[in-house]
């Protein structure tokens, strides 16, 4: 894809989004030619308003990441995929995301802390005081992992 922003800023503009999905569709067997019925099959489809899709097919805006979501279920893309290609992820930032290798030791609720730049000393101590709640909360559902419960 054809970059037309400036220099520097490698995130897609609408127009560049607008484009990558007219190849998509079309590659989904959608037709896109004026009376081809495709925008509003895919419309339907992908439980996406019919004017939303045809403002993102014009260009006119990135769509909210839930109707994103729903383009990329609909036409069996990964969701990173469509998140590049929309410009709310550049390809760099995903390789990093991609490349990162799992944490091994678990992590300590001060180190998050740290981690997410948390250093007033009371800030802390409530988010410390706060994990072992969750904690505590967790361990009385039956245990398992946090995004489980």
């Amino acid at each position: 894809m054809e970059r037309t922003n400036p220099p520097g800023n490698d995130r897609a503009t609408p127009e560049e989004f607008a484009a990558w999905l007219r190849v998509q569709l079309e590659r989904n067997g959608y037709d896109l030619r004026p009376r081809g019925g495709g925008q509003t099959r895919f419309a339907r489809e992908s439980g996406i308003a019919a004017a939303s899709v045809s403002r993102t097919l014009r260009g006119q805006g990135i769509p909210e990441t839930r109707v994103l979501e729903a383009i990329a279920d609909t036409l069996h893309v990964p969701l990173a995929e469509v998140l590049v290609a929309a410009g709310i992820l550049n390809r760099d930032v995903l390789h990093a995301i991609r490349q990162q290798t799992p944490r091994t030791d678990p992590l300590t609720p001060e180190a998050a802390a740290e981690e997410l730049g948390i250093t007033d000393p009371q800030k802390v101590e409530l988010f410390v005081s706060m994990t072992e709640t969750l904690r505590k909360q967790r361990a009385a559902n039956g245990g398992g992992n946090a995004a489980e419960n």
